[in-house]
């Protein structure tokens, strides 16, 4: 499988990258995934959502896909009547946003390594909690760490 093309967070004044695709899991309660125009092999998934952490509520404020039809997908089209923001009351799980310069490159999914890790906790849509780990590099022998 391919490097995957990470979701879009902005949080705390800051544009990150997060791991997590938590529209999928709106997806499958719904029993069924929109038909979407394939994007590349970098994107299995056929679409990536753009999303927002505002007051620790997480919202789906928007999404970059195609209907097979050709036609644009937007927020309206997926959630009628919400047109701008979308609250992800259906997400409980752990949002996972990688920090920091990558570590090591791994041509599969998000499994590339980051100087840290920060997971933000969800349980219907409201962040209940924050956790940022500091991962270890590890050195090649011979390797000066002084």
């Amino acid at each position: 499988m391919t490097a995957q093309f990470t979701e879009v967070l902005h949080y705390q004044g800051a544009q990150m990258s997060l791991r997590t695709q938590p529209l999928s899991d709106y997806f499958y309660e719904m029993g069924t995934s929109p038909d979407f125009r394939e994007k590349s092999t970098a994107c299995w998934r056929r679409y990536i959502g753009k999303w927002e952490i505002l007051l620790d509520r997480l919202y789906l404020v928007g999404i970059h896909a195609t209907y097979k039809d050709g036609t644009t997908v937007t927020l309206g089209s997926l959630f009628p009547g919400f047109d701008e923001r979308v609250f992800a009351h259906w997400y409980s799980g752990v949002l996972s946003i990688p920090q920091g310069a990558m570590t090591e490159y791994v041509h599969m999914g998000h499994l590339s390594s980051y100087e840290r890790d920060l997971f933000l906790a969800v349980e219907n849509g409201v962040i209940v909690d924050t956790q940022l780990r500091v991962n270890s590099v590890l050195l090649d022998e011979g390797d000066n760490i002084a």
